[in-house]
């Protein structure tokens, strides 16, 4: 059966879409896979914290604010989350499950819509539980160190950590639409969004002006740099414009609008078989 000219029964009760939403938050939850990545992800939180803690206990000189924690702690999130964006949509086209999906409900756009809403719903709280985590370690941080705890986290600095964290995760769920393939998904992702940004671009950011004149056109991260601080990937002070602006919104295009296009046609028109 070809699903791009399959016929939609429009007479056909709509399954609602909140129950459909709980349905994948669930499945993320009650897969072996979903499972292992949410202990992995508490494991990896959970030492994070307690080797800053224990750097603090042994190093003088060492003071951590709240904006330290909170960069430490986005660490693990940003390398293992995103995993959850991938299998979500990826794990039913590789188990074949989609077949038995897409016929109780049959208006793949509802699914996938369904999708996204359960991976931002997950995305947003792994988030603030980080957050808090990060506020509770501060000020057991600063009881070790014997230094003031220093809060030094506005409302544009948590609004940044969260929209950096969510492009990740979109970035992920549109990738995963495109190769409908959990291993290539993540190689591809982890390849532009962990590998180049962070051990190719930065040797070519210092070394050459057109690397700093075109990456910030490329990645989220280091358009994102400038709105974020006032200053650039290199700590230079920059001037924040349109230009700025310009930049970030073109990667999100690059990296998540293209991408979701191209990936929502592929599932919406892709034979189940």
């Amino acid at each position: 059966m070809s699903s791009a000219v399959a016929t939609i029964d429009t007479t056909r009760p709509e399954v609602p879409f909140g129950r459909l939403v709980r349905v994948e938050i669930r499945k993320m939850f009650d897969t072996r896979s979903g499972f292992w990545l949410m202990l992995s992800t508490g494991i990896l939180l959970a030492l994070t914290v307690g080797i800053t803690l224990l750097v603090i206990a042994l190093d003088d000189d060492t003071s951590l604010s709240a904006g330290d924690f909170s960069s430490v702690l986005t660490i693990p999130l940003s390398i293992l989350l995103p995993v959850f964006a991938i299998v979500t949509v990826t794990s039913e086209w590789g188990q074949r499950s989609h077949l038995s999906l897409f016929t109780l409900e049959p208006r793949r756009g509802r699914i996938i819509g369904a999708k996204l809403v359960s991976v931002l719903v997950l995305a947003v709280g792994t988030i603030v539980l980080a957050l808090v985590l990060g506020a509770i370690a501060n000020v057991v941080g600063a009881a070790i160190g014997g230094y003031d705890v220093v809060w030094n986290l506005d409302a544009s600095n948590i609004a940044w950590t969260i929209a950096l964290q969510l492009a990740y995760f979109l970035m992920a769920f549109a990738l995963s639409m495109v190769f409908l393939s959990s291993p290539g998904t993540i190689v591809v992702f982890y390849i532009f969004a962990l590998l180049l940004p962070f051990m190719v671009y930065p040797p070519l950011f210092f070394a050459f002006d057109w690397a700093q004149d075109l990456i910030p056109w490329v990645d989220f991260n280091y358009a994102a740099s400038p709105l974020v601080s006032g200053e650039d990937f290199g700590g230079e002070a920059v001037d924040v414009g349109f230009l700025q602006y310009a930049q970030f919104a073109t990667t999100l295009v690059l990296w998540i609008v293209i991408p979701f296009v191209i990936g929502l046609r592929r599932v919406l028109t892709t034979e189940v078989k």
